[in-house]
């Protein structure tokens, strides 16, 4: 049987777009004698797409959407995934699906039976769970298809998440083809598993096994596509692209010889999964340039790559806002940055405006010397500066905040954590520093050698750098990951060498800026565990510790 593998990049929402996606790709899949074409899961109603599933509207369009697509249908069948309804009269209201279109109908449907509802994903909340998920017979073969989670109940460290297992279920029908539909999200080392899990489904399925994940960047997840395609011994045949849209056909009658999974260097592959995430979600916002304050800082310098690199430099505005305390260092770099990548420059210095405040404070503050403060008062006056900007020019503001500061509250509210999107808002200093060197070696070093080497200071003060107020990064990351991402107690990361007292006040300070986060624009997701929809802490609690 030739399969194509469509991966697209879906919008949430976007119905007619997406269906006219899957017109495009069907008839592209027709044109070279394919069987059938399989889409992502949700690709009509693109993925996730929330508390949308909830409105009976919108399920609606997306069904009659696929009844479009079914009318359409020819001899190439198309995989959708698509939203149904549950009619049984108990659980939720809709399944979340998949419709085989062939010759004009609906030939089959298909409902996930394993519904996640950890990290990112709450999907008992809109659907329910298929009762039974038989195999099919298509064009005289029997076919086991499966919808994204549910190739993921496999045996682990800490056991199985579900009861049931619907690869297992269906190998006992003995099919002769295996396809799962997913949407993935993408983190740091997620295409490097997911290969292996599904290289082990195939080797137990002893047939092939075509794997399609969409590829794309939706509010702060990003899909990274590396749609599989593996022969029934677990060899890897076919792969599709990382981090971009591809189209591919393979015959399973014909299956190439297996090619060697390469893993992506990380650095690459978090630079790209942060391009995507700013292009998507520029363009699924409706902008088209966006606003970057340049301090002459690693942070910012990031930041304003990577939107160059994702939009192009012309749609780049960097301000610089050197204060009383700005050093020239600071300036120069900052202007060297925006000249090497092409951006927009404006120096807009704030002495007289941050002066005028302290001068119109000054009764109100009068006997109380000079503290934190004045320190958040100049990144609130550069935070009213770069939303003017961003307002007169219709250019999203992004901040430039990294996760190793927002876990200890080491930003101000309403000063540099204005914006719309904070690209780094998941990345640890290390990962900042790696992408920075990342883009060095490979783009011709855009930005200047000494942001990188110097020691970071949000120069606020005379004198000023990080180590003033945090531990060094090097140890600060990797207490954050252990009790953030791998959720480790204060005894266990104690254990891990680090010391106690410097642990218990990183732990305590995580907690206490809760208050900022919420506030916070999103982040793009890197880490098993970011800050954002995957982690729900109070803000107003107790401490157990």
């Amino acid at each position: 049987m030739k399969i194509a593998i469509a991966q697209i990049n879906t919008k949430v929402g976007d119905i007619k777009g997406n269906a006219a996606k899957i017109m495009a790709a069907g008839k592209k899949a027709s044109g070279h004698g394919a069987d059938l074409c399989v889409f992502p899961e949700c690709a009509l109603t693109g993925y996730p797409a929330w508390d949308l599933w909830d409105d009976r509207g919108f399920v609606q369009a997306n069904l009659a959407a696929l009844d479009t697509l079914a009318a359409a249908a020819g001899d190439t069948a198309l995989a959708v995934g698509f939203v149904d309804r549950n009619t049984s009269g108990t659980g939720k209201a809709h399944f979340n699906s998949a419709a085989i279109l062939h010759r004009g109908k609906i030939a089959a449907k298909r409902s996930k039976t394993l519904l996640p509802t950890y990290d990112v994903f709450d999907e008992e909340r809109y659907f329910s769970s298929a009762e039974s998920n038989p195999s099919f017979i298509f064009k005289g073969e029997r076919i086991g298809l499966t919808i994204c989670e549910d190739v993921w109940n496999v045996s682990s460290g800490k056991g199985r998440l579900y009861g049931k297992d619907p690869v297992s279920g269906l190998i006992k029908e003995k099919p002769e083809l295996m396809i799962n539909l997913s949407a993935s999200p993408y983190y740091r080392g997620k295409p490097a598993m997911r290969h292996e899990l599904i290289k082990e489904r195939a080797k137990a399925a002893g047939v092939p096994f075509v794997y399609v994940n969409q590829c794309c960047a939706n509010d702060e997840i990003v899909f990274d596509g590396n749609s599989m395609v593996f022969d029934g011994k677990g060899g890897l045949v076919a792969r599709g692209r990382q981090f971009a849209e591809d189209f591919f056909i393979v015959d399973t009658e014909r299956l190439p010889k297996p090619l060697e999974w390469k893993p992506t260097p990380w650095p690459q592959e978090v630079t790209q999964a942060l391009e995507l995430g700013i292009k998507d979600y520029l363009s699924k916002c409706g902008f088209k340039a966006v606003a970057v304050g340049l301090s002459g800082g690693i942070d910012s310098a990031v930041v304003a790559c990577l939107a160059a690199n994702a939009i192009g430099g012309e749609n780049v505005i960097g301000i610089s806002m050197p204060s009383p305390y700005t050093s020239k260092m600071s300036r120069d770099d900052a202007r060297a940055l925006a000249k090497n990548l092409g951006v927009k420059f404006y120096e807009i210095p704030i002495t007289g405006i941050f002066e005028a405040y302290n001068r119109e404070l000054a009764p109100v503050f009068e006997g109380r010397k000079p503290d934190i403060t004045e320190e958040n008062l100049q990144a609130r006056v550069r935070g009213a500066l770069l939303m003017a900007v961003s307002n007169k020019f219709g250019a999203m503001l992004l901040s430039t905040g990294n996760k190793s500061e927002l876990a200890v509250g080491y930003s101000t509210l309403y000063g540099d954590m204005c914006g719309g999107l904070d690209v780094l808002g998941d990345a640890v200093k290390e990962t900042v520093y790696a992408v920075a060197n990342f883009i060095n070696e490979t783009r011709g070093n855009p930005i200047p050698r000494r942001t990188i080497t110097r020691p970071p200071s949000a120069e606020l003060r005379p004198g000023q750098t990080d180590q003033d107020d945090l531990p060094p990064y090097e140890t600060l990351d990797p207490i954050l990951a252990a009790y953030v991402e791998d959720g480790k107690s204060e005894s266990e990361i104690t254990a891990l060498g680090y010391p106690a007292e410097i642990v218990r006040n990183l732990l305590n300070r995580i907690d206490r800026a809760e208050f900022k986060r919420r506030q916070a624009a999103p982040g793009i997701k890197l880490t098993p565990k970011a800050f954002g929809i995957g982690r729900r802490m109070p803000i107003a609690r107790g401490s157990h510790r």
